[in-house]
C-alpha cells in the first residue's frame, strides 16, 4: 500500500511540475536605454523611411587610413592559423581600395525598404519587405529574421527574395522584417548598461506589434537565434513558430553527460546519427580543443570590449581583419589550412565587405562587442536558460556550425522540436552560406506548423 502510495504522489510531484514549466514564462520589464533620463509624455511612435548614404569625405577618410596601415608580415607556412594571414590581407585591402564599390552597394542595401522608429529611447533600424504578390484568398505569413556577430541585417538579403517571391506556386509568401540589434549596423547603441538579449527581444516585441503583427514567425543564427528564443520565451502565444540554425545548450545536463559518455559505444541509445559521433568525437579535442581555437574573442568580448573595440574603430584594416576572420574559419574549420582562409570558396569579396563597411561606418564594433559582456556578464545561470521553449520550434543542423547539437540535445531547450534538419552543407552564416538550403528549410517547418494548427 506504501508503495502504491508513494508512486502515486511521484507521478502527481511530475504532472505539477510538467504543469508549471508549461505555464512559466520569462519576465521582463520596460527599459529606457537613451541617453540621460527618459522625456515625459509617451513614446514616439513614428515610424520614418531610412536609406543607407555615403559621402566623398567619408571615402576620403577610409582610403587615407588604408593607405596608411602598417603590413605585419605573417609567419611562413602559417596559412590562418594564427588568425587572418597578412599576405592575403594585403590583397584584400587591395581590393577594398581600388575595385570595390561601396556607392553601388549602397543602392543595393538601398533595394529594400529600411527603416527606423524609436523603442525605449533608441532608434531601431529595420527591413520591412512585403511580398509584390500573394495569392487570392491566402495572407503573407510575417516573419522577422535575427542576425548575430559579426554579421548584419545584410546577411539576409540573399534569403529575402526567396521568402518573399518563391518561385514555387505551393511555397508559403512571407513578409519579412530584419531588424538591426541595437548596437549593431543602424540601431542605435543603447546608452545604459545592461541591454542583453531578453532587452532586444523585449523592445523587437514592441517593433512587431508597432507593425501590426499579433503573431508571427522568427528565425535567428549566431545572437539571433538567443534573442528569438527569448522572444518565444516572453510572449509564447505570440511566437507562431521558431526557426533557428544554432542552439549550443544553454544548460547541460543528466541526460547530455551521459550521451557524451555513453553515445560513442551506444549511439542508438542516444538517436546519434553519423554525423553526431563525427563532429562530437573524440570529446577532448572536438569539444574542448576546437572550442578554445574558436573562442578567444568571446573572452575579450565578454570582460573587456572596449579596449579592443578602439582600435578597431580606429582602423579600417585590422576591423576587417578581426571579422573576415570570422567569415573564414566559422565557414569551416579546414579554411585555416589555407593561405587565403577559403573566404571566396562560399562568399564574394563584395558581399564580405559590405558587411565590414556597415561596421566601419556606422562605428558600431564597440557597441557590438558589448553585447557579449551584458549577456556573460550576468553568469551564465540566468531565468532564461532554465526555462523551456514549448513553441513549435524547426532546426536547420548545419555540418560546419561551430558547436554542433544532436537533436537530443536540441530537445532538452525545445519542448515542441517539429522539424530537425540535418543540412547537405554550410556554417555558422548559414544564411548568407546557403540561402537556398535555409529557405527551403524555412518553408518545411513552416508548412508542418501550419498544418498541424489546422488540425488543432
Amino acid at each position: 500500500m506504501f508503495t502504491e502510495v508513494l508512486i502515486c504522489l511521484l507521478i502527481a510531484g511530475l504532472i505539477f511540475l510538467v504543469q508549471r514549466s508549461r505555464t512559466q514564462v520569462l519576465k521582463t520589464e520596460d527599459g529606457w536605454w537613451g541617453a540621460g533620463a527618459p522625456p515625459d509624455g509617451g513614446e514616439d511612435i513614428t515610424i520614418c523611411p531610412f536609406k543607407v548614404t555615403t559621402s566623398d569625405e567619408e571615402l576620403e577618410d577610409l582610403y587615407s587610413r588604408m593607405d596608411n596601415t602598417r603590413p605585419v608580415p605573417s609567419l611562413e607556412d602559417s596559412q590562418f592559423n594564427y588568425g587572418f594571414n597578412s599576405q592575403y590581407l594585403q590583397k584584400v585591402v587591395s581590393y577594398w581600395r581600388h575595385d570595390f564599390d561601396w556607392r553601388r552597394q549602397v543602392e543595393k542595401l538601398n533595394q529594400y525598404p529600411n527603416f527606423k522608429t524609436n523603442i525605449e529611447g533608441i532608434d531601431i533600424h529595420y527591413l520591412h519587405v512585403k511580398p509584390k504578390k500573394v495569392l487570392e484568398g491566402s495572407a503573407a505569413i510575417p516573419l522577422i529574421m535575427v542576425h548575430g556577430w559579426p554579421g548584419s541585417f545584410y546577411e539576409f538579403y540573399g534569403l529575402i527574395p526567396l521568402l518573399t517571391e518563391p518561385s514555387d506556386p505551393h511555397d508559403l509568401v512571407f513578409e519579412v522584417v530584419c531588424p538591426s540589434i541595437p548596437g549593431y549596423g543602424f540601431s542605435e547603441a543603447p546608452h545604459k548598461k545592461g541591454f542583453d538579449s531578453v532587452c532586444a527581444a523585449h523592445v523587437f516585441h514592441k517593433l512587431m506589434r508597432r507593425l501590426g503583427f499579433q503573431q508571427f514567425y522568427a528565425h535567428g543564427g549566431d545572437w539571433g537565434w538567443l534573442v528569438t528564443t527569448n522572444m518565444a520565451q516572453l510572449e509564447p502565444n505570440t511566437i507562431r513558430g521558431l526557426h533557428v540554425n544554432f542552439a549550443p545548450p544553454s544548460r547541460p545536463g543528466l541526460p547530455m553527460a551521459l550521451s557524451i559518455m555513453l553515445g560513442r559505444c551506444f549511439p542508438k541509445l542516444f538517436g546519434f546519427t553519423d554525423l553526431d559521433i563525427q563532429r562530437l568525437y573524440p570529446c577532448t579535442e572536438k569539444l574542448v580543443v576546437e572550442s578554445i581555437k574558436e573562442s578567444g574573442y568571446m573572452h575579450i568580448q565578454a570582460t573587456k570590449p572596449d579596449t579592443v573595440g578602439r582600435g578597431l574603430n580606429d582602423s579600417p584594416v585590422g576591423l576587417a581583419a578581426y571579422i573576415l576572420e570570422k567569415f573564414s574559419t566559422w565557414t569551416s574549420r579546414d579554411f585555416r589550412n589555407l593561405e587565403d582562409g577559403g573566404l571566396t570558396r562560399k562568399f564574394s569579396l563584395d558581399d564580405l565587405l559590405t558587411n565590414v563597411m556597415i561596421y566601419w561606418t556606422s562605428g558600431c564594433i564597440v557597441s557590438s562587442m558589448r553585447f557579449y559582456k551584458e549577456n556573460f556578464g550576468k553568469g551564465l545561470n540566468q531565468p532564461h536558460s532554465k526555462i523551456p521553449v514549448y513553441v513549435p520550434t524547426g532546426f536547420a543542423c548545419f555540418p560546419n556550425e561551430l558547436m554542433h547539437t544532436p537533436k537530443l540535445w536540441v530537445k532538452q531547450k525545445y519542448h515542441k522540436l517539429r522539424t530537425f534538419t540535418p543540412m547537405a552543407r554550410g556554417g555558422h552564416f548559414a544564411a548568407m552560406e546557403e540561402p537556398q538550403l535555409m529557405a527551403e528549410d524555412i518553408q518545411k517547418f513552416t508548412k508542418t506548423v501550419e498544418k498541424m494548427k489546422k488540425v488543432e
